[in-house]
C-alpha cells in the first residue's frame, strides 16, 4: 500500500466543513440527505483505511503469515509495525464507540417509549404525560413498534388549539420522515471519525426546519406555525431532560426557524463548494478501494500467485 491508504483518514477534515457550508444553501430535506450520506461515506472509508492498515501490519506477524501461507513479504516497509499498531488501537476504539452509539440510539429510545406508554395516557400515536412542565418530543419506532409523540399536560395548556395542531404536526413529521435515522447515521459516522462532529448542528437544524415546513403545510398558515413554535419554545424552557434521540419542536435555534417560516429564502448553492465536496468524497472512496486492491494484490504475490 502507498499514500492512498492515508487519504481517507485526512479528507474528512476538508470535506466536513465543505458539506456544512454547502448545506446552508440547500432546502432542509436536501441538507439532511447531503450531510448524512456524506458523513456515512467518509466514515466508511476512514474505517476501512484503519482496517487495511491494521490488517497489513497483522500479515507481517509470523503466525498470521504462516496461517495465510505467505512466503514473501506482504507490504515491505510501506506500512510500519508501529503505524499498524496505532491503527489497530484506533479501530478497536471505533468499534467500542459504535457499540455505544447503537445502544444509545436503539435501546434507550425503546425504553423511553415503553415508559411513556406506561405512565402516560395514550391515544393513537399520542401519549400525554401528566406534568406541569411544558414539553413535547417524538420518539422513534423500533422492533415493529410505531413511533410515539409525547406531550405533557403543561405544554397542552400553554398552547391554543391551532398551535397544538402545529406542534403535533411538527412532531409527527419527525416520525413519518424518519428523521431519527439521519441522526443515527451521523452519530455512527462521528464514532468513526471525530472530524464529522461539525455536522451535528446543521443536521439537527435541517431536520427541525423540515418538520417546521411540514407543520406549516399541514395547518396551511405559516404565521400560525411560526407563532406556535415560538410559544412552545418559550413555554418549554424549563422542561425536563428528554430521552436520548428524542426530537422536539422546542430545540435548536428557534428564532432562526421562526424567521425562516415568516420570510422563506432560497440561497444558491456555491458550485465551487459542491465540486470540492464531490471531489473529496470521490477521492476518499477511490483511495480506499485502491488501497484494498493493492493489499489484495500484495497478498497474492506473497502466496506465489500471479497478480
Amino acid at each position: 500500500m502507498n499514500i492512498a491508504v492515508w487519504l481517507p483518514l485526512l479528507l474528512p477534515l476538508l470535506a466536513a466543513p465543505a458539506a456544512r457550508r454547502l448545506a446552508a444553501a440547500l432546502p432542509p430535506r436536501a441538507t439532511a440527505w447531503l450531510l448524512a450520506s456524506s458523513a456515512a461515506l467518509l466514515a466508511a472509508c476512514s474505517t476501512a483505511a484503519l482496517g487495511l492498515l491494521a490488517g497489513a501490519g497483522a500479515l507481517r506477524l509470523p503466525p498470521v503469515a504462516a496461517f495465510g501461507h505467505l512466503v514473501l513479504p506482504v507490504v515491505g516497509d510501506q506500512v510500519t509495525v508501529p503505524a499498524a499498531c496505532v491503527a489497530a488501537v484506533l479501530l478497536a476504539a471505533v468499534a467500542v464507540a459504535l457499540v455505544r452509539e447503537v445502544r444509545r440510539h436503539l435501546l434507550l429510545p425503546a425504553r423511553a417509549r415503553r415508559e411513556a406508554d406506561r405512565y402516560g395516557s395514550a391515544a393513537g400515536d399520542l401519549t400525554v404525560l401528566s406534568d406541569s412542565r411544558a414539553d413535547a418530543y417524538a420518539l422513534p419506532g423500533s422492533f415493529g413498534q410505531p413511533g410515539r409523540i409525547v406531550v405533557t399536560s403543561g405544554m397542552l395548556r400553554a398552547l391554543d388549539p391551532a398551535e397544538r395542531e402545529v406542534l403535533l404536526a411538527h412532531e409527527r413529521a419527525h416520525i413519518t420522515g424518519r428523521h431519527h435515522l439521519f441522526l443515527t447515521v451521523l452519530a455512527l459516522a462521528c464514532a468513526c471519525h471525530p472530524a464529522l462532529r461539525v455536522l451535528r448542528t446543521p443536521l439537527s437544524y435541517a431536520l427541525e426546519r423540515g418538520a417546521d415546513e411540514a407543520a406549516a403545510t399541514a395547518v396551511g398558515d405559516r404565521k400560525v406555525a411560526a407563532l406556535a413554535i415560538g410559544r412552545a419554545a418559550l413555554a418549554g424552557h424549563t422542561a425536563a431532560v428528554r430521552p436520548h434521540a428524542a426530537l422536539s419542536a422546542t430545540t435548536g435555534p428557534v428564532p432562526m426557524r421562526v424567521s425562516a417560516l415568516l420570510t422563506p429564502r432560497r440561497a444558491r448553492a456555491p458550485r465551487a463548494l459542491a465540486a470540492l465536496l464531490a471531489a473529496a468524497l470521490t477521492l476518499s472512496a477511490g483511495c480506499a478501494l485502491h488501497a484494498a486492491y493493492d493489499l489484495h494484490g500484495s497478498i497474492e504475490v506473497a502466496q506465489g500467485e500471479p497478480r
